[in-house]
């Protein structure tokens, strides 16, 4: 089976690190995973989307007319890619940020106080990795555990001192969107 999630938003929210993390997680657990990012000549504040592909086979094709998942950081974005996200699909929306909802009944929305919840972990820069936890809560498409790994790996090398603030990030995203039966993992150090 290949699932396909999208995250868009302004450059310097994270999208692209967002995607990393998920395609990191994915592939320690063994799936095939396809990265794409995609982002304008602007390097913050431009549009920015990254495209990931989980799959279990080989992917045979980065082209995704209608994703699984997206995760929307921005209005733009939620204006973009919620009329494309497959029925039955999920869409995280950034409700910091986003007062819009997507008309879709088709679909789980999940709104959730990113910038908040980013606050609360100790930076709130952190949406992303809020984000990131919503997504994984309400579409276990990898394990909490393997998310967490995969943020070790990528921040504990580069920046050691940030690590917690991240984890915690996570599992406080997790948390907020673990409604309608997806419950958090506890974190292990």
């Amino acid at each position: 089976m290949e699932r396909s999630i999208i995250f868009a938003g302004f450059g310097g929210q994270g999208i692209l690190f967002a995607g990393h993390v998920l395609a990191q997680a994915a592939m320690t657990e063994g799936a095939q995973v396809l990265w794409i990012p995609s982002y304008g000549p602007e390097m913050r504040g431009g549009t920015a989307s990254c495209t990931v592909l989980i799959g279990d086979e080989t992917i045979g094709s980065p082209i995704v007319d209608h994703p699984d998942a997206a995760v929307v950081f921005n209005p733009p974005s939620l204006a973009k890619f919620a009329p494309i996200v497959a029925a039955g699909g999920v869409l995280v929306v950034n409700d910091s940020l986003i007062e819009a909802v997507s008309g879709r009944d088709d679909v789980d929305e999940v709104r959730v106080k990113c910038t908040a919840l980013a606050r609360e972990a100790g930076d709130d820069r952190l949406i992303n990795v809020v984000a990131l936890g919503a997504l994984v809560a309400r579409t276990r498409l990898v394990r909490p555990e393997s998310i967490r790994d995969a943020l070790r790996e990528i921040v504990g090398k580069k920046r050691p001192q940030a690590l917690e603030i991240d984890l915690r990030a996570f599992d406080l995203g997790l948390a907020a969107a673990s409604g309608a039966g997806a419950a958090p993992e506890p974190a292990t150090a």
